[in-house]
C-alpha cells in the first residue's frame, strides 16, 4: 500500500489503488551509498532516514531504512526507537555502541568494526560513538517498523516545549537547579 492522498488509511498513511500502482512506487533514488557532511552537527553525526514518511511504498511492510554517518569522534547520542528493533550494520570504521535494559538499568556494549553486525532491541536507549580521532565512519540501520520513531533523550529531557520544571529535573538528577537551567538554555537539535 502507498502514500497518495485518499480515504482509506493504514498505519496513519493513505493508501493506494492497487490498480494505480507502478514500479515507481517501490524505488527510492536515496543514494546511500554517498557519505553525508557531518561537520554542521553538533553531536558529530548524520542520521538519513528511509521510512514511510519519505518512500511511501513501504507502509504495511514493517521495515525502514537508516544510514548514520559520523565524523572523527562523532556521536549518534542516546535515543529510542519506540515502535522498532533496530539491527546496526558497521559500513566503515570502528564504533563503541551500546543499550541499556529497564529495571535494572544494565549496560550491553562493545566496539563493533567494518562488517559486524549488533541489534538493538525495540524502545531500549542505545548510542554510537566513532573512535577515530582522524576518520569518518558510518553504519547502516535495518528497523523493524515503516515508521520506528526516535527520541533523544538530552532533547527530550532538556529541550521539550514547554520544558520539563527546572525543580523536576533538578530533583531527578540531584544536581543544582542552575546546572539545570544551564542545560536548558542550550540549543538542543535533532539528530
Amino acid at each position: 500500500m502507498l502514500y497518495v492522498d485518499t480515504k482509506m488509511r493504514v498505519n496513519g498513511f493513505p493508501c493506494k489503488d492497487p490498480m494505480a500502482v507502478n514500479p515507481e512506487d517501490f524505488f527510492n533514488p536515496a543514494m546511500l551509498d554517498q557519505p553525508r557532511d557531518t561537520k554542521n552537527s553538533k553531536v558529530g553525526s548524520n542520521v538519513t532516514n528511509i521510512n514511510v514518511i519519505n518512500f511511501p511504498g513501504l507502509n504495511t511492510l514493517g521495515i525502514s531504512l537508516a544510514r548514520i554517518d559520523y565524523g572523527p569522534l562523532g556521536v549518534n547520542t542516546p535515543h529510542i526507537h519506540p515502535r522498532a528493533t533496530e539491527l546496526l550494520t558497521v559500513l566503515e570504521g570502528t564504533l563503541y555502541l551500546g543499550f541499556v535494559t529497564s529495571n535494572p538499568n544494565r549496560l550491553f556494549s562493545r566496539v563493533v568494526k567494518k562488517g559486524d553486525v549488533f541489534v538493538f532491541p525495540k524502545a531500549m536507549i542505545h548510542f554510537q560513538m566513532n573512535l577515530a580521532h582522524d576518520k569518518p565512519a558510518a553504519a547502516l540501520s535495518s528497523l523493524s517498523s515503516q515508521n520506528p520513531g526516535v527520541i533523544s533523550i538530552a532533547n527530550a529531557v532538556f529541550g521539550s516545549n514547554p520544558p520539563i520544571s527546572d525543580d523536576v529535573l533538578a530533583t531527578a538528577f540531584q544536581v543544582e537547579k542552575k546546572l539545570i537551567d544551564w542545560l536548558q538554555s542550550q540549543f538542543w537539535e535533532n539528530n
